[in-house]
């Protein structure tokens, strides 16, 4: 039977004069650090992290920018490979000799780089809609063309980052696409730790709108591009998923899964299919990890 618990532990760790702030929602197996795209924070992962606690210890880690960690918005402390360093801090502090990555998005992007930086800690790779990209589709993505940001930089830093109560967040968020189609669990578990408390009474988002816009933004210096060279110096095994009705170009991830040498699954979902439907989600992850020999 899947195990449902209450609310994680909240973590801190300080690596590099830069503190890092992760859930921990313990359990019994061996570890699954989880890891949410840009913009959102661990609290994301909610739902998922209390049903699979009957078989792994749930960690999920609030990378660099998001969440309870440390604000950085410029350009050069955004680097995918900077964010794996805090989560290698995060799994040194818990003494995770030995652990699972499940990275979304942005997430998975960053997972790649744990894995490539750490390959003798790495037990399994999954990825779902990885943002890691080859050269020429990263091209065709016009990123910066003729001195215009991209589309995704733009709505970015239009968000609105001041909000009456997280009432009214959950109200808006859970009306309007994308986030309209969210398990409302983890919408919850986003507007609860993806918002912080302001002196006003009003709250505001954990993950400034720079920041996003950074991440999504051409000029990072470590970005898709590395992460996707990174994808092929990654030495455990891996799963590679996408959405069914993605909003991104399929071609990236079936690219993913041809470096790895594994068959591409497609799932009943968009972008955030892992978010959608959390019976299909613990489900996904039960299975990969077995599949990969993580699970007996």
């Amino acid at each position: 039977m899947t195990a449902v618990t209450g609310s994680p532990a909240a973590g801190r760790v300080v690596s590099e004069g830069v503190t890092t702030a992760y859930l921990d929602w313990g359990g019994d197996g061996p570890p699954l650090v989880l890891l949410h795209p840009n913009g959102f924070c661990a609290g994301l992962y909610d739902p998922l992290a209390r049903r699979l606690v009957d078989r792994c210890h749930v960690v999920g880690v609030d990378l660099r920018g998001h969440g309870a960690s440390d604000d950085l918005t410029a350009v050069d402390e955004l680097g995918n490979d900077l964010a794996a360093q805090d989560v290698l801090a995060v799994a040194d502090h818990l003494e995770f000799d030995r652990f699972s990555v499940l990275g979304v998005s942005f997430g998975g992007a960053v997972g790649i780089e744990v894995a490539a930086a750490a390959p003798d800690r790495i037990a399994a790779l999954l990825l779902c809609e990885a943002i890691a990209i080859k050269t020429d589709s990263s091209r065709q993505q016009h990123f910066g063309d003729d001195g215009d940001d991209h589309p995704l930089v733009v709505g970015a830093r239009r968000r609105r980052d001041i909000w009456e109560s997280r009432e009214e967040v959950l109200s808006s968020y859970g009306s309007r696409p994308p986030l309209d189609a969210l398990d409302p669990e983890a919408l919850a578990g986003y507007v609860r730790w993806g918002f912080r408390d302001r002196d006003d009474g009003r709250v505001e988002l954990a993950c400034r709108p720079q920041t996003e816009a950074s991440i999504f933004g051409h000029d990072r210096s470590h970005g898709p591009i590395e992460a996707f060279a990174a994808l092929g110096r990654v030495a455990c095994p891996v799963a590679v998923m996408a959405g069914a009705r993605t909003d991104l170009d399929p071609g990236w991830f079936a690219d993913q899964a041809a470096v790895v040498g594994v068959d591409l699954q497609i799932l009943d979902g968009g972008h955030f299919v892992l978010f959608e439907d959390t019976a299909q989600a613990v489900d996904l992850v039960d299975r990969n990890l077995r599949t990969l020999g993580v699970l007996l």
